[in-house]
């Protein structure tokens, strides 16, 4: 059998030798038979889970759609629609009436007239009438007499206060606080600020640059020291931790990983076609052996029986029934009209023959509406004129 005309070799990786294909076989071997019984359980779950859906789950949604359709929906539309809606707009109306329109009638009718007429057209022509030549005589006094005394008032009191305030305060100034915080300013200078200055300069500033001189070389040695230790150290775990877990995970477990995972894969697919022939198999199985007998007696024996009582049990039997319906609705319209008749001679023989009219058509014992063809039993009987005496006078 040529190999390479149906499909091509598995790739290998590089590195893969004789000893990784030896153990790959007994590994999906092993995995196969672990996947099997878990791949078939799953299956026949789906199978399951799908039959019930199709055959159970479905038509009870349906049903119980219709269910609360018919119990639930339409009867609260046809609350909201017949009761709800004209109950709430009927209580819209009342409450307008009862809360709204006395409160909207007691503002528009009295408090906006009483508003209006008692405050509003006083309040205007009082300060038209009264505040505004007022306001205009004060304003005038103002202005002609105040402004100016007081202006000259003003003048008076400012010079005083300038000649008892203001020109001793500025003397007092001028003449002895600004000379003395003169000296002061140049004995502080002289004797605290240049001498603090000259120590500044001359011996602190020396000082401190040796101090921090020598600060930096011991930090630079100790940073020395530091990166030194710190290379040893990573050394160390590089070589003797990280680097051997590396090998082990690029030469153990990743390679394993992968081989377990592809008989994984490998198993779940081929399990997957040895649940689907089993399930074949138990299907054609089912159908042989319960589904065409079934089938069979449905359409060579159910079928004829059925046909036979719907012909010869079913159909008479409705027709009866039809006929007796309608042979007990006869009887009781010939008894409800012969019991009016009765209860019409009756009458007439107690009270005496109808007075003489004008001849009216034959028709039901019913009355009816002038207008209206619809037989009303509560109405009162209304004469009909025929026109046939009309037409004979109108020949004749």
């Amino acid at each position: 059998m040529d190999y390479g005309k149906h499909e091509a070799p598995a790739p290998y990786e590089a590195g893969e030798g004789c000893l990784t294909t030896l153990v790959r076989i007994p590994v999906r071997i092993v995995v196969l038979v672990i996947v099997l019984p878990v791949r078939m359980v799953w299956d026949a779950l789906v199978a399951a889970a799908r039959a019930a859906d199709r055959v159970l789950l479905r038509p009870l949604g349906r049903a119980l759609s219709w269910l609360s359709a018919t119990l639930v929906v339409i009867p609260a539309r046809w609350l909201y629609g017949a009761v709800l809606t004209p109950l709430g707009r009927a209580l819209r109306r009342l409450a307008a009436a009862v809360f709204v329109w006395p409160w909207v009638a007691l503002w528009r009718y009295v408090l906006v007239p009483a508003v209006r007429y008692g405050l509003v057209v006083p309040v205007v022509w009082l300060h038209g009438a009264v505040l505004t030549p007022a306001g205009h005589g004060l304003r005038w006094v103002y202005r002609a007499l105040l402004a100016p005394a007081g202006r000259g008032i003003g003048t008076a009191v400012g010079w005083v206060l300038t000649a008892v305030f203001v020109r001793p305060v500025t003397g007092l100034w001028r003449y002895v606080l600004v000379p003395l915080a003169l000296a002061t300013s140049w004995s502080a200078d002289h004797l605290v600020v240049r001498p603090v200055a000259w120590a500044y300069r001359e011996l602190l500033t020396p000082l401190g640059r040796g101090i921090s001189r020598l600060l930096d070389r011991l930090g630079r040695g100790i940073a020395a020291v530091a990166r030194g230790l710190w290379a040893a150290v990573v050394w160390l775990v590089t070589n003797l931790l990280v680097a051997p877990l590396g090998r082990l995970h690029r030469w153990v477990l990743a390679p394993v990983g992968r081989e377990i995972a592809a008989a994984f894969g490998v198993a779940w697919r081929i399990t997957g076609y040895i649940s689907r022939a089993v399930g074949r198999a138990a299907a054609w199985l089912a159908w042989h052996l319960v589904g065409a007998p079934v089938t069979w007696v449905y359409r060579t024996v159910c079928t004829s029986v059925g046909h036979f009582v719907r012909d010869a049990v079913w159909a008479p039997a409705e027709r009866a029934a039809v006929e007796a319906g309608r042979a007990a609705r006869a009887a009781l319209r010939t008894a409800r009209e012969t019991v009016a008749q009765a209860r019409r001679d009756a009458w007439r023989a107690l009270v005496g023959g109808p007075r003489a009219c004008e001849p009216r058509e034959p028709g039901s014992p019913l009355a009816r509406t002038l207008g209206i063809t619809t037989t009303v039993p509560s109405a009162a009987p209304e004469p009909e004129i025929s026109l046939l005496g009309e037409k004979i006078a109108e020949r004749g």
